[in-house]
């Protein structure tokens, strides 16, 4: 994985657009963090884009259409802890999914439950601030999923043996 920075100005962005969208353009893409400085006349965006190098983007050679994403394959892009985290969410969306008799997909997508994990989601308004999630959401499912995500925070390591590393 790697991380590329942008700025943006406010006042004046469109030269700086076009180069953060021609980059995103070609990347494939896991994670944009942005937060706005404001700052008066010198107000901008900070952005960190989070890719996977080597990856084509959109209108690929490799057959896949044009304008579909591709497919990320977490356990490359997480850690092994991280990925135990996010398969504990995929299962949880899962059974809520069925309970509710919608796709899961309805819950949270994929890249959503990935960025709960990778940003360490602990509180509602951290889950509200992932994009694409609405307050309707964040009322009606925080709570178990930040049931899982704290579980799996303080849950030690384990090692070989079962024990946490050092307790030797």
């Amino acid at each position: 994985m790697k991380y590329r920075f942008f700025q943006i100005l406010a006042r004046d962005s469109t030269a700086d657009a076009e180069a953060l969208n021609a980059f995103l353009a070609a990347r494939r893409i896991v994670a944009v963090d942005r937060q706005f400085v404001a700052d008066g006349e010198n107000s901008f965006w900070a952005l960190s884009v989070t890719y996977v190098d080597g990856a084509d983007g959109p209108g690929r050679a490799d057959g896949q259409p044009q304008g579909r994403k591709a497919k990320v394959d977490y356990r490359e892009v997480l850690d092994e802890r991280d990925f135990a985290t996010y398969a504990a969410l995929r299962t949880l969306r899962k059974e809520l999914a069925e309970r509710d008799g919608v796709p899961a997909y309805a819950l949270f997508t994929n890249e959503q439950l990935a960025a709960m994990v990778q940003r360490k989601v602990s509180s509602a308004a951290d889950l509200a601030g992932i994009e694409g999630v609405g307050k309707a959401r964040v009322e009606k499912f925080a709570s178990a999923f930040l049931r899982v995500l704290t579980e799996h925070a303080t849950s030690p390591d384990e090692g070989e043996g079962g024990r946490a590393p050092g307790t030797d």
